[in-house]
């Protein structure tokens, strides 16, 4: 069994793929396992991965899978998670890069703890700016609760930080069941999957280590491309809301998720230039819709806590929602 495995899927990155894979060679030793999923890229990805699939197998192990047709990350993730092998698993967008030697310095720190999973902070690349973010934790390097780390609901924690890549996961949780994605979630995939993580794992612990860099500003990413893909967020946080709503907590916890649902409304709604007309006139509909369905006990409380802007602009929606009620 490999010690541990990387998950990367791929899709139409020719341009930055040679950097993620040169980035995965230079952290590559004999016991680690690098599962490489394409999915379905129609551009010069494919076979920049058959190469390098056959150069890494000189340091690491690899697996190579192509999807026969195009499913979306959470799916890709889903295909490597189903095909690594290792006893620790982390991921890794096809499109961002690691330090050098980084993935050892993880693995040893997770070893060490002995935790479900660890969380790290990360450095953001914008063209040639760097910035670093933290993950919302203060203590590092102690083993915690993960539940008690989804609260308060009037602060960021660490089910805001939802990057899956930011971390890296123990085997058992995969055997739990704990660790699969939303199947064809094109959007916010990670949302869900937090969540389940944090309610249902045992321990975690947040390591200061940086050595993940994550790239913005892809103009193929779906955070620049304005379709209706982009409204899969509201499919992920209904899912958030139904599961919490079913945990013996739910009292406690779902004013987190409703917050932070209003929030991610209202910051797309704050940004409907980048979204096409038809777009932005379905993402006013669903949202509407979406405000409908929360719990309403809980809604209330958190627009009366939300600064007046947001407030005001999702009790429009709600008035929205209301009365197109009262029309039917």
């Amino acid at each position: 069994m490999p010690k541990l495995s990387v998950i990367v899927p791929f899709y139409n990155v020719q341009q930055y793929a040679p950097d993620t894979l040169r980035s995965l060679r230079r952290n590559a030793r004999s016991d680690f396992e690098f599962v490489l999923v394409d999915d379905h890229s129609q551009d010069e990805t494919p076979a920049i991965l058959e190469r390098a699939a056959e150069e890494l197998s000189e340091v690491a192990q690899v697996r190579y899978v192509r999807h026969e047709v195009n499913g979306g990350l959470a799916t890709a993730r889903n295909t490597g998670l189903d095909a690594a092998s290792g006893e620790y698993l982390t991921f890794l967008d096809g499109d961002d890069w690691l330090a050098r030697g980084y993935l050892a310095e993880l693995l040893a720190a997770h070893e060490e703890l002995g935790c479900d999973f660890v969380r790290t902070d990360h450095v953001q690349a914008t063209a040639r700016a760097r910035t670093v973010h933290r993950a919302p934790v203060g203590p590092r390097g102690q083993v915690l609760d993960p539940r008690a780390a989804i609260l308060p609901a009037d602060r960021s924690t660490s089910v805001d930080y939802a990057y899956a890549w930011a971390g890296c996961y123990h085997r058992r949780l995969l055997d739990r069941g704990l660790l699969h994605f939303t199947d064809g979630l094109r959007t916010a995939e990670d949302r869900p999957w937090i969540w389940k993580l944090h309610r249902e794992a045992e321990s975690f612990a947040v390591l200061s280590l940086l050595g993940v860099f994550y790239r913005r500003g892809v103009a193929t990413s779906l955070t620049q491309i304005g379709d209706m893909r982009q409204l899969d967020f509201i499919r992920a946080f209904d899912q958030v809301i139904e599961e919490t709503a079913q945990d013996p907590d739910a009292d406690s916890l779902l004013p987190k998720a409703v917050r932070t649902y209003c929030a991610i409304i209202a910051h797309h709604l704050s940004d409907e230039s980048k979204w096409e007309p038809a777009v932005a006139k379905e993402l006013r509909l669903r949202s509407a819709a979406a405000i409908k369905r929360m719990p309403q006990d809980a809604l209330g409380d958190v627009l009366d806590t939300m600064d007046l802007n947001r407030s005001t602009q999702l009790r429009r929606l709600r008035r929205r929602a209301s009365s197109t009620k009262a029309a039917a």
